[in-house]
């Protein structure tokens, strides 16, 4: 069997790249389809693979610029020429899934997200940009890329979706319904420790961007008697810096190695955005940290109140700040527990319940080649 596997753009290693990387370990012999691709960013499982770009990474500077390249990737997609390939995998969060699928061959879409800077983030995105003009391009292109997204859901034999939340979204957009199947977790790396840790921590891990809502974490622990470390960088750290409470520390990005060991000696982790998905809670209950979560988004599939941790109802200080006083003042919950209930998100499961929605979908297109579909 041809396997072609589309994805957005392959500029680093994030949570979308791994998922990539088990669809390749399911199907080694795929070949990959991208916009833009920097060998060096990727790891040597996807290196390994022919990646074939758009036409957008012939563009001035695509390779760093890719995102203002936007508006051209609806027709890049279409462009590619997919003849010969029996199952189609499409990796979508940026534009991926529009492609023209050949007859005969089943598309399979895992959503991590529907285009978020064209539906339910679009007030920020737009807000953020300079200038009248600059907005009101955008808000054309948006208009353009949401219609184009809307049609090209029909192109897609079966929706996958990271969480309940996306799966949501999907209908809510696209009015196709969506199989859940959440992403994996190197379990080899995130564990409990080996021996017990003080815990005298707080933790929050997160690129530092609006919507992940560092601000309020940092704002509330402003004269609480508890430290708090903050993992990442991003366009708001200079902001946070400015006016940072003694007991507030910002690591800045740190070694992928040294990332267990912070989850390892935190109290909690503190998780206050809405998510797609969110990994790295997971990652915190596989070392068998708890997690104070925003009770919206992806958090809600992951998190077990009582169990692996607890949820506050509002995106504020006010809210963290009760959140924690409210988890000091109760037992502590079992570290194991947590860590167990963490092992249901590793690669394994990820990858047999992903062939078991393709399957089926091969199935089903098997049954319409063989006559056993509707007759219109």
């Amino acid at each position: 069997m041809r396997v072609a596997i589309i994805h957005y753009w392959l500029v680093g290693m994030r949570g979308g790249e791994r998922v990539l990387e088990e669809m390749l370990r399911l199907y080694p012999q795929a070949d990959i389809f991208t916009h833009v691709a920097d060998p060096a960013a990727l790891s040597d499982l996807i290196r390994a693979r022919p990646i074939t770009e758009t036409r957008i990474a012939r563009l001035p500077g695509a390779r760093r610029h890719y995102q203002k390249y936007l508006g051209f990737m609806p027709r890049a997609l279409e462009e590619l020429d997919l003849r010969g390939y029996d199952l189609i995998l499409s990796s979508e969060s940026g534009p991926a899934k529009g492609i023209l699928p050949p007859p005969g061959s089943v598309h399979v879409c895992y959503t991590h997200s529907p285009m978020r800077y064209v539906w339910d983030h679009y007030p920020d995105y737009r807000d953020r940009i300079r200038g009248r003009l600059g907005r009101a391009y955008f808000a054309h292109l948006a208009h353009r890329l949401r219609i184009w997204d809307v049609s090209t859901a029909a192109r897609v034999d079966r929706f996958v979706a990271n969480s309940r939340f996306v799966a949501d979204r999907i209908w809510r957009y696209y009015h196709r319904a969506a199989d859940v199947v959440h992403p994996p977790v190197d379990l080899g790396a995130y564990r409990p420790a080996a021996q017990p840790r003080a815990r005298d921590y707080y933790l929050f891990v997160s690129e530092l961007v609006r919507y992940k809502r560092a601000d309020i974490v940092i704002d509330a622990f402003r004269g609480l008697d508890r430290k708090l470390l903050v993992v990442g960088s991003g366009a708001e750290r200079a902001a946070l810096e400015r006016d940072l409470p003694g007991n507030v520390t910002l690591l800045g990005r740190v070694p992928f190695e040294d990332l267990p060991g912070l989850y390892q000696g935190a109290r909690a982790l503190i998780f206050p955005a809405e998510e797609d998905f969110g990994i790295v809670p997971v990652e915190a209950m596989a070392c068998g940290t708890p997690v104070l979560a925003y009770g919206r988004g992806g958090a809600r599939d992951s998190v077990v109140p009582g169990r692996t941790g607890f949820f506050f109802d509002q995106q504020s200080p006010a809210a963290v700040r009760a959140a924690v006083q409210d988890f000091e003042s109760r037992a502590p919950l079992d570290a194991a527990a947590i860590a167990r209930h963490a092992e249901g998100f590793g690669a394994d499961r990820f990858r047999r319940e992903l062939a078991t929605v393709i399957e089926a979908a091969l199935a089903e297109r098997s049954g319409r080649d063989s006559g056993g579909g509707p007759a219109w």
